[in-house]
This record gives C-alpha cells, structure tokens and sequence, in this order.
C-alpha cells in the first residue's frame, strides 16, 4: 500500500513538472523544472531499486543522476552565454 502511495505522490510531482516545463515563463524556470524532473526520475529508479530488490538500479540511477547534472550544467552554462 506505501509503495502505490509513494508511486502516486511521485508521479505528482512530476506532472507538475513537467507543467512547469511547458508552460514556464522563462527559460530559467524551464531548466529548473528539467532539473527537479532529473530529481525526481532519479529517486523513482532508487524506489525501483527498493521494490524489486535489485542493486542494478542503484547503479542505473547513479548513472542517471551523473548524467542528469551534466545536463544541467551544459544547458546552465547555454544559458548564460545567450539568455533569451
């Protein structure tokens, strides 16, 4: 029953994340929503992890989790030098 419960609160937030995506007003707020989504899909493979009791996820997220950062840091980083 937690585990429905911490699915549902986590696809909560990530619909309003990616509201924020959508209809954010500026691009700041876009990149911030891209990266609370990162947070989120992060901590759902960690949950995963937990629910089918498999250390291949903690690995697949902490790949994620590396990747998702350099994401944020690339497109911070576009950001800066042409801001729209």
């Amino acid at each position: 029953m937690m585990d429905i419960l911490v699915f549902f609160l986590t696809g909560f937030g990530a619909l309003f994340s990616i509201l924020r995506i959508i209809l954010g007003p500026s691009v700041a707020d876009r990149a911030a929503a891209l990266d609370t989504m990162n947070v989120i899909i992060t901590g759902l493979i960690v949950f995963l992890a937990h629910v089918f009791e498999s250390s291949l996820y903690l690995d697949i997220a902490i790949i994620y989790g590396v990747l998702a950062f350099l994401e944020t840091v690339v497109f911070s980083r576009y950001l800066e030098v042409d801001p729209k």
